[in-house]
C-alpha cells in the first residue's frame, strides 16, 4: 500500500476515532479506507448502493453528528 497523508478538519477526526473507541473499526486509515473505497463504487465502478449515493464527505458529516448516546449506529463494511 501507498502512504497519503490528508488533511481533514478535527470534527472529522473526531467521528472517527468515535468508530474506533465503539469498536467498529480497528483503526483510522481502516475507515478511511473503506470510505473512499465505497466512494469509489459509487462514483467510478458504477455499482451504486440503494442505502446511500451520498458524497465522501456527506458521509463523514452524517458519522461525526452521531452521537455517543446513539441508538442508530451505521455497521461496519
Amino acid at each position: 500500500m501507498k502512504v497519503v497523508t490528508i488533511c481533514m478538519p478535527e470534527s472529522y477526526v473526531d467521528g472517527v476515532d468515535k468508530l474506533i473507541k465503539r469498536g467498529m473499526y480497528p483503526n483510522r486509515s481502516e475507515v478511511i479506507r473503506i470510505a473512499i473505497r465505497d466512494l469509489l463504487v459509487d462514483e467510478l465502478w458504477g455499482e451504486k448502493r440503494q442505502t446511500s449515493t451520498l458524497p465522501l464527505i456527506a458521509q463523514l458529516e452524517q458519522l461525526v453528528d452521531l452521537d455517543a448516546g446513539s441508538e442508530t449506529q451505521p455497521s461496519p463494511r
